[in-house]
């Protein structure tokens, strides 16, 4: 029986002179993705390359004073060094220089232009050659400038190749009717349905301007649009318009193309119709992700805010790196990357709970079964069979997430598993254990338990870091090459009797003060006061909260206090008993069951009328208080889940 297959490409990278971390970001969550298909049984594709023609390509070679493909060259040398440090499992690198591509392209530009969707007339109008892309004067605006980067067009007049768009506006939308998971997340089909229904305009697809690209095969003095170019790379890499065509119709049509945002109008609008056109099989989803800003805005050279990924996996290594990108930012949305954030991760998932765990684990076998792995007893109390529960809730609940490429909620189904695993070590005592001969079985038991935890997180945790198994194996001795989804669902794989050996530890926890940063973000800095009239405080203070998303399961008012409120809460790996003094908001505190609540959870507890709080909710007040309201999060998130 055949295997089923998955295609995922990533946009083929326009050669830049200087790679930033925001490069890496689509490209990690894909090659994530076919990682996670491959434990799952799936037959993988993996696309990724670059785009290396256009008048902007030209005239920086130009510049250099080298030729075109001189310049293509070297820069992509280097993204391929990137790819292979950060551990990218992409199957092949195309390069729209490459012949085989120039073919494609030259064949489905004369089956498009035979059939009469292609006609040659002339194009007045503004062009970007920043983003290679024409613009209508209503479009550029009064300012002339490009409403994609901002910088100026030019104007230009051309005999040009145009491609039929507007023949086809009606069948996109219908076609999007009828399948609205093509455009994903919806926020960005939206805009593109938008973006049609305001007509759609036919594409100019060809420029005699300049000569640095494939020729039009019925004009050799024209030569293709750069899109109109690159977005065929995704079936010419698959042999389609050669003699071997085997690789297309094994995985044609693509699964997942995974785009930036600023390029989902090219991949989900001029592609679809380009397929279309040609009578060709359109890709099931387009998933158009947002941007890693700095600082508030996109990265770019001219900003001076590009942050070179290389530089951060020579100080941090490609676990901690790729785990911070696919946790980080929420998919779809943009999110912030700064090296403070970076280092909290770091130091708090990856060293504390994580690390923590294995080493804690590791050290009490190595000391109490002088390194051997205990066989547990069949006798099971309450804590192991919370454990293996929620052990084996992990696999599908982090494959539901990672199914529609939320990596921040899967890899937060994993931290829960996580945590619970660290509470369980604090549950059970092994160190007060170990002092009992009569409790030489429970230890035995507990310390067991432990490790296929971790063997079970380790499995999970391949596809989002896959140097990780690796350098625990040291340790576990235990080999997860091999390891498939599958095997994480199934308790008790770890052998009894197999030797542990104590390493150092996976992610040693990082001083926040090694960061070079500007004096008032340093820690213990002396700050102005803030705006707010209160004192400010450097980033490591703030950084010490430990803020969780909590969902209230029971409220009811303190007998014999008029402002306070008794709360149980769910943070994902345990139960919370809160007391906050909101009562006067809210006549019927039972209407707050099942609402999403944020939790300083690392407060110390204390006693209010007798009943011992653990932790503080975050409410809002005016001035005078005469207006209070618990913050909420209105977006269903799993408790317990980290607020950054």
């Amino acid at each position: 029986m055949s295997k089923p297959t998955f295609y995922i490409t990533t946009p083929i990278y326009y050669p830049s002179a200087k790679l930033h971390i925001g490069h890496a970001y689509s490209t990690t969550m894909a090659d994530t993705m076919r990682r996670y298909k491959d434990m799952q049984g799936y037959d993988t594709y993996f696309l990724t390359g670059s785009d290396e023609h256009g008048m902007k390509i030209q005239r920086a070679a130009e510049a250099s004073g080298m030729t075109p493909q001189a310049y293509v060259d070297d820069i992509v040398s280097g993204i391929q060094k990137l790819w292979q440090r950060l551990m990218i499992s992409n199957d092949q690198f195309i390069r729209t220089t490459m012949p085989f591509h120039h073919k494609a392209v030259q064949k489905f530009f004369q089956k498009v232009y035979d059939q009469g969707d292609i006609y040659l007339s002339s194009y007045e109008g503004h062009y970007c050659t920043s983003c290679e892309t024409f613009f209508t004067e209503t479009q550029v605006g009064e300012d002339k400038t490009c409403p994609d980067c901002g910088k100026p067009t030019e104007w230009l007049e051309e005999e040009s190749y145009f491609f039929k768009m507007s023949k086809y506006a009606d069948r996109w939308l219908e076609y999007i009717d009828a399948h609205p998971e093509f455009i994903q997340p919806e926020t960005r089909r939206n805009e593109m349905i938008s973006f049609v229904k305001q007509g759609l305009e036919d594409l100019c697809i060809s420029r005699t301007s300049f000569d640095w690209g494939i020729k039009v095969p019925m004009n050799d003095k024209h030569v293709v649009y750069v899109w109109f170019d690159a977005l065929l790379n995704y079936i010419s890499a698959l042999g389609w318009g050669t003699d071997d065509e085997s690789l297309y119709e094994k995985f044609w049509p693509a699964d997942v193309h995974m785009v930036g945002k600023d390029i989902a109008r090219f991949h989900t609008i001029i592609w679809p119709i380009m397929l279309m056109a040609a009578d060709l099989p359109i890709p099931k989803h387009v998933y158009a992700h947002g941007w890693l800003l700095v600082g508030g805005g996109k990265m770019s050279k001219s900003k001076g805010n590009v942050v070179d990924p290389n530089e951060l996996l020579d100080k941090y290594g490609v676990d901690a790196i790729r785990y911070f990108l696919l946790r980080e930012v929420s998919f779809g949305q943009d999110g912030n990357y700064s090296e403070e954030a970076l280092l909290r991760r770091i130091n708090t998932d990856l060293a504390n709970d994580y690390g923590n765990l294995v080493s804690r684990t590791v050290a009490m076998i190595d000391k109490y079964f002088d390194g051997l792995l205990p066989a547990p007893s069949d006798k099971v109390a309450a804590p192991d069979d919370d454990l293996r529960h929620l052990a084996a809730d992990t696999p599908d609940q982090a494959a539901k997430h990672l199914d529609v490429l939320q990596f921040p909620l899967a890899l937060e189904s994993i931290w829960q598993l996580i945590r619970r695993a660290n509470k369980y070590i604090d549950e059970t005592s092994p160190w007060v254990l170990a002092k009992d001969p009569d409790q030489r079985d429970r230890l035995a038991t507990v310390l067991y338990n432990l490790y296929e935890s971790i063997r079970i997180i380790t499995t999970l945790l391949k596809p989002f870091m896959p140097a990780l198994p690796g350098r625990c194996s040291e340790q576990l001795n235990y080999d997860f090459s091999d390891a498939l989804w599958a095997d994480a669902a199934v308790w008790g794989k770890a052998q009894a009797g197999t030797k542990v050996h104590k390493g150092e530890a996976l992610f040693p926890r990082i001083d926040p003060k090694s960061l070079e940063l500007p004096a008032d973000k340093e820690a213990g800095a002396t700050a102005e006061p803030a705006a707010t009239g209160k004192p400010a405080i450097a980033y490591d203070d703030f950084a010490k909260l430990d803020l969780r998303l909590a969902k209230v399961l029971a409220c009811e008012p303190v007998e014999k206090a008029d402002r306070l409120l008794k709360f149980r809460l769910d943070i994902g790996d345990e139960e919370r008993t809160v007391v906050s003094g909101i009562r006067s908001a809210y006549t019927d505190p039972s209407d707050l069951v099942g609402k999403q609540v944020i939790l300083v959870a690392n407060l110390a507890p204390r006693k209010i009328r007798g009943i011992e709080s653990h932790g503080m909710l975050l409410t809002a007040a005016s001035e005078d208080d005469a207006v209070l309201e618990l913050l909420q999060v209105h977006k269903e998130m799993p408790a317990g889940s980290e607020i950054s």
